[in-house]
């Protein structure tokens, strides 16, 4: 059952607090720079916990072997690259991860491409795994992640606590966030995004008062409510919250002792909150969105094969909606050291080009075209293969002659001469995972190749 809460009225008020800027007011740009309006000790009093031990089982056998967070994304990236490029570049140096579902590839990429903050002044990215730490359980939900490693926060000592969803792509500066929170008096503020009516039974939904104020939250409900004068659209928590320390501490400790919760934000501890008069706030993303799209705040949850296609495949446009070409805003990561990429051949009937597409590093296109698609680091493509509206993970080799339409080929698959993907789709169906969009992902179990020992 979907949690609903209305917010009774404090009976106590809390002390007045200055009132806050108007949000249209919270960007100032010169000399082509976005900066941000923010006291820098808001920053420093804060810590980041990121969440990514989640499987993301939407995202079928793409997550067979590693968690969501560690899936790779936009040719270069593992999807949590974002959450905490957005933390560094926010000035929240101190962040830690809470890994569980199959952690070795997220672990190792964490080690290589986020150890690079100095321990002298206090920055990190630090691990934290399931460790049944207080009790011979794992994690059982996103608020008792936080609470196992409520120690490493009372160590750190943080005024305020950021907790971040660690499997979406976006750009969004913290410091905004955390500047409504602390302007405002909250106990706990929530960011959110204006969607689609349609898609937003998958997301908690928020209403607010005219100042901004929550008086209703609604965890995942089948028929989400709209904006007041927007039927089109509700406004959609985005799992990204800011909580005093103390208040979060305390909700926590009640969740914990709670019989029959879920131990989880959204359906838990949000709610909980309301009803017992705390002061939630409603943070509209557009305010703290560092990348906007057409006059829209760019996020993606890319929880489907579809949506994970989909974002991928936008990055090949002529001008995409997600700019990772902005030096103002780097999303930072590990670069493994390869050649450039390579094209080789140019004959009238075998040419090696890639028109419309994104190829990293280490690539090789040999005497063939690849179409509007995406080529990750290290993938190589034999003579007279077709490759078209697909997305092609870290270290895939393309037979020759092979084809592949609207595919997701996953790391280390080996795509046999001659395979033919995107032409058949009952075929395709009887050997690989087809989606309701007509997009194939591609692992190499289901080419009959085993990376993984079983024993």
């Amino acid at each position: 059952m979907a949690a609903i809460i209305d917010r009774p009225e404090p009976a106590v008020a809390k002390p007045a607090v200055a009132k806050p800027q108007p949000q249209h007011e919270c960007w100032r740009e010169r000399s082509g720079r976005l900066l941000a309006r923010i006291p820098s000790a808001w920053v420093r009093n804060s810590m980041a916990i990121v969440l990514a031990g989640g499987r993301g089982t939407r995202l079928a056998q793409l997550t067979d072997w590693r968690a969501k967070p560690a899936v790779s994304f936009g040719g270069s990236y593992r999807i949590i690259d974002f959450a905490l490029s957005n933390c560094v570049n926010s000035g929240l140096r101190r962040v830690g991860v809470c890994t569980q579902y199959k952690a070795q590839s997220l672990i190792g990429h964490l080690h290589r491409a986020w150890s690079f903050l100095d321990g002298r002044f206090d920055e990190f990215v630090e691990l934290l795994p399931a460790q049944q730490r207080l009790e011979a359980v794992w994690y059982r939900g996103t608020a008792d992640a936080v609470y196992q490693n409520v120690d490493l926060l009372l160590r750190h000592g943080p005024q305020y606590v950021a907790v971040l969803a660690g499997d979406h792509v976006y750009k969004m500066d913290y410091q905004m966030l955390l500047a409504e929170h602390v302007e405002c008096g909250a106990d706990a503020t929530i960011a959110c995004i204006e969607m689609p009516l349609a898609e937003a039974s998958s997301f908690g939904v928020v209403e607010v008062d005219g100042e901004g104020w929550i008086r209703r939250f609604e965890e995942k409900p089948a028929r989400p409510r709209p904006m007041p004068g927007r039927p089109d659209l509700a406004l959609a928590s985005m799992g990204i919250y800011v909580f005093d320390a103390e208040t979060l501490y305390t909700a926590l400790a009640r969740d914990a002792a709670a019989s029959g919760s879920e131990h989880d934000f959204g359906r838990d501890v949000i709610p909980a909150l309301l009803a017992a008069g705390c002061r939630l706030r409603a943070h509209n993303f557009r305010c703290s969105c560092v990348n906007m799209a057409r006059g829209l705040p760019y996020w993606r949850d890319v929880g489907t094969i579809d949506a994970f296609w989909e974002a991928n495949l936008e990055l090949t446009h002529v001008t995409p909606d997600l700019n990772l070409y902005d030096r103002e805003w780097p999303i930072w990561t590990y670069q493994e050291q390869l050649p450039p990429a390579k094209f080789v051949f140019d004959d009238d009937h075998r040419r090696g080009i890639a028109p419309d597409s994104l190829v990293a590093s280490g690539c090789i296109v040999s005497g063939t075209a690849v179409r509007r698609s995406l080529l990750s680091t290290n993938v190589k493509v034999d003579d007279a293969a077709v490759i078209e509206d697909s997305v092609l993970l870290p270290n895939v080799q393309v037979g020759e002659g092979a084809v592949l339409r609207r595919a997701v080929v996953d790391k280390y698959c080996r795509i046999p001469p001659g395979l033919m993907v995107g032409v058949d789709a009952e075929a395709d169906r009887r050997r690989f995972h087809v989606t309701g969009r007509g997009v194939t992902l591609i692992t190499p179990e289901m080419l009959g190749q085993h990376l993984h020992v079983h024993l």
